[in-house]
């Protein structure tokens, strides 16, 4: 049997500089599927720049290992959400989810009244996890991810929004 995240059992906080190490590799090893792109999603000067733009949230058990986070960044009246990332041993538990409600809290919080992912065109399976999480499909925008391609592939981004 499948364990269920729950607010109980997982604890959710702005993620600091001493976590960056564990967060570099857990994030690296959610995004290890993206296998058309060259190197790693993110390292430990990049995941640093990005907190510097906006808050990574952490989840973590008790003993404190990362099981997941996500990126929230604050755009005037709109918030943006990114590098959501769980685990591959903790997927389908629950995780994802309390994260991004934690995320869309926050950017509630700072003012947002909505909130945009992108979701590269090549991860069409991502779709429906953020439309059950109440994301629409909004627009597209070009890859300008600073990663490049293994092959030659057409991909673009796939803008989500919702209401807050």
């Amino acid at each position: 049997m499948t364990e269920t995240a729950t607010s109980s059992s997982l604890h959710i906080r702005p993620a600091t500089e001493t976590d960056i190490p564990r967060l570099v590799r857990m994030v690296n090893s959610a995004f290890s599927i993206e296998t058309f792109l060259e190197g790693t999603r993110t390292d430990e000067t990049g995941l640093a720049a990005t907190m510097s733009k906006g808050q990574v949230l952490v989840a973590e058990e008790a003993e404190g290992a990362p099981l997941g986070s996500i990126y929230a960044e604050v755009r005037g009246s709109r918030g943006y959400m990114g590098m959501l990332a769980v685990d591959p041993a903790r997927q389908g538990q629950g995780v994802a989810s309390l994260l991004v409600g934690a995320a869309e809290e926050n950017l509630r919080r700072a003012g947002c009244e909505a909130v945009d992912i992108c979701v590269l065109s090549l991860r069409p399976e991502l779709l429906p996890l953020y439309r059950r999480f109440g994301f629409v499909e909004s627009g597209t925008e070009e890859f300008s991810y600073g990663r490049t391609f293994r092959e030659p592939i057409e991909c673009h981004c796939v803008v989500m929004s919702k209401e807050l």
